[in-house]
């Protein structure tokens, strides 16, 4: 498998996992029936199902990602759910968006822009350019978790020492994390500030799905170990969070786990 393909898996495995988090989100947006929407780093388009289902029958959803295959695939699962009339795809970098000003009535970005750090003014300003004044621009991503329960100071640890995210942080100052986003939102001249953090539960018994899930995210979330990371403790994540271990976390009776999704809106100044 290519390491498209293996992302392309990984997106469908976690989905059961994230899809009802992020329906909670997309419900409490509110989004006008009708309405047409863009979703900027919009990956395989699983997402995009959901928005669609938000609009409406006479609603529209654009999806904009820069990897061709992934585009391929959400035109795929969009016409599995007969929803090829509803959802478009579109190749293009999310700093130079191929559509004209005041194209959309709002804007979403899930685990794309911003996350989880860098310089959003210049993005935000481009979502701007592209959505209606009055329109609202969304971002979200995953904030936090909890999923070794009775372990925190390992799953601490490791979230210190080997997350996949350490390459995405190196060098960027505190200014820069993808939860001071409501000050990027100031400078880049948006109104009606708004930041919200969901709560996804996970909890036994768990279903095939869950269990494949979790499993995954397990080794999404850390990857090999750096060299301060104690040996003890790499022996200590295999132990837990393999399934083929005898001692596999998920096989806890009573296991139990959350998940954080934190969002950011605010609205497009009107002219």
């Amino acid at each position: 498998m290519t390491d498209t393909d293996i992302y392309i898996q990984r997106l469908l495995e976690a989905n059961p996992l994230r899809e009802p988090l992020l329906r909670s989100v997309i419900q409490a947006l509110q989004l006008p029936p009708g309405s047409r929407g863009l979703d900027v780093g919009c990956g395989i388009g699983l997402q995009e199902l959901l928005l669609a289902d938000a609009v409406g029958c006479d609603g529209h959803v654009t999806g904009v990602d820069v990897v061709p295959e992934f585009l391929a695939f959400g035109e795929k699962l969009a016409g599995q759910f007969c929803l090829s009339e509803r959802i478009s795809f579109r190749l293009g970098d999310m700093n130079r968006l191929p559509f004209d000003e005041d194209t959309f009535d709002w804007a979403w970005s899930a685990d794309c822009i911003g996350y989880p750090a860098g310089e959003l003014v210049p993005q935000l300003k481009e979502l701007m350019r592209v959505v209606k004044p009055g329109g609202t621009v969304v971002i979200l991503a995953w904030s936090s978790q909890q999923v070794l329960p009775g372990y925190p100071l390992l799953e601490a640890r490791l979230n210190a020492t080997c997350s996949a995210y350490l390459p995405f942080l190196k060098g960027k100052g505190p200014e820069l994390h993808f939860l001071r986003a409501l000050q990027w939102f100031r400078e880049a001249g948006f109104e009606e500030f708004k930041a919200q953090t969901f709560v996804g539960d996970v909890q036994a018994p768990l279903s095939s799905d869950e269990r494949t899930a979790l499993t995954s995210l397990f080794e999404m979330l850390w990857v090999e170990p750096q060299p301060d990371l104690l040996s003890e403790a790499w022996m200590e994540y295999q132990r837990l969070c393999k399934p083929e271990s005898a001692d596999f976390i998920l096989d806890q009776p009573g296991y139990y786990g959350f998940f954080t999704y934190s969002m950011f809106r605010s609205k497009v100044p009107r002219k």
